[in-house]
């Protein structure tokens, strides 16, 4: 990936939450720094993956979605994310 993706954004930050250590849902906090971008396609798979734009502006190749934004991306669908910097919460209901 180009530029900087950081699960663990300090130590005020959540670095990560998983329901099960064996699988299940999972929460991060990510940081992207300005001017990154995903290479490749994230593909939702097996399950969606909602996000909740805390701060800053979030891209998902097609559109931008301001802080305060709540996307849903269902299973089977895609993106590239990127970013000009923000801080996401990220979740995984089925891991």
């Amino acid at each position: 990936m180009k530029g900087r993706f950081r699960p663990d954004a300090g130590p005020d930050r959540c670095a990560g939450y998983r329901s099960d250590p064996e699988g299940g849902a999972t929460a991060h906090v990510l940081e992207m720094d300005p001017q990154t971008c995903w290479e490749g396609i994230d593909v939702h798979d097996p399950g969606p993956e909602e996000v909740f734009v805390i701060s800053g502006v979030f891209n998902d190749g097609e559109r931008d979605y301001p802080a305060g934004t709540f996307i849903h991306a269902p299973a089977g669908s895609s993106h590239i994310p990127q970013t000009t910097g923000c801080t996401l919460f990220v979740f995984y209901p089925e891991g």
